[in-house]
């Protein structure tokens, strides 16, 4: 951890902040023992300074009523390594908290049983984490973000590898950009597969195809893995694909912030990574 030791109750501090750092969005949450307070989504600036985020997180908690000197600690998962140190020089700076940059290192339990575990991102280990912590496990974790991952976890919490897929998102902005008759389509599911128009072909082709992809890829994970009854799906493009998914058995929309938060509380704990 860095920035120093959590104040004393009743310093005024009461509140967790977890950031996840992706590709194309960063996700905040606030919270205040287990419970959500807010969340924001921002667009994921890569050049952006600590001085730029932190006077924007000012203004975002500014709006709920808080100030910076109420965040008691920072949880950082990013796949964006520069944006990592930026955030925990956030806490320093202006948080005065400690902060925690999620990697293979400060996984919380969770054994990264695959060949490098180095390589695993920090939103996949917050969502491992969440899945073992509050679902159980075995189960598998199907995150619809920039790019589409669907990861096995076993039994007593082991990491046992996962998939990479196109996401959604980028794989329709592809076609749409290579293809000068095909027009952009609002993301939802047709009433039927075999569309009449244009338009909800392409709807068809992009949620349900993307559900048949999904569904196509846990059947392998859960055979390799040896089976999971439990498939929760995170992300932003979740809500559109899990209705018209079979494998899918639930949505956690803040999967990967509780992920954060438990890690973060593992450690301020004072818990030992597995192995030490």
């Amino acid at each position: 951890m860095e920035g120093g030791k959590v104040p004393p109750a009743g310093s005024g501090r009461h509140v967790l902040l977890t950031v996840d750092v992706g590709n194309t969005h960063s996700v905040l949450a606030l919270f205040r023992g287990n419970q959500v307070l807010h969340t924001w989504r921002l667009r994921t600036e890569r050049a952006a300074t600590a001085d730029e985020l932190a006077m924007g997180l000012c203004d975002l908690l500014g709006y709920r009523g808080l100030s910076l000197g109420a965040v008691e600690g920072l949880a950082i998962a990013s796949v964006v390594p520069p944006l990592g140190s930026v955030w925990a020089e956030i806490a320093r700076m202006y948080l005065h908290c400690p902060s925690l940059i999620v990697d293979s290192a400060t996984c919380a339990g969770l054994e990264l049983d695959v060949e490098r575990p180095q390589e695993v991102g920090a939103d996949r280990i917050a969502d491992g984490v969440a899945v073992w912590r509050l679902y159980g496990a075995p189960s598998v974790v199907v995150d619809c973000g920039t790019a589409t991952k669907v990861d096995a976890i076993g039994a007593g919490g082991r990491y046992l590898g996962g998939v990479i897929a196109p996401g959604i998102g980028t794989a329709s902005e592809a076609l749409f950009n290579a293809a000068a008759l095909l027009a952009r389509v609002d993301l939802a599911a047709p009433p039927r597969a075999l569309g009449r128009t244009t338009a909800t072909q392409l709807q068809a082709g992009i949620v349900y195809g993307s559900a048949a992809m999904i569904d196509g890829l846990v059947d392998r994970v859960r055979t390799e893995m040896g089976g999971a009854q439990r498939v929760v799906a995170t992300g932003g493009f979740a809500p559109y694909v899990a209705p018209v998914s079979r494998t899918i058995t639930e949505v956690a929309p803040q999967l990967t912030m509780h992920g954060l938060r438990l890690i973060y509380e593992f450690h301020q704990a004072g818990g030992g990574e597995r192995g030490e």
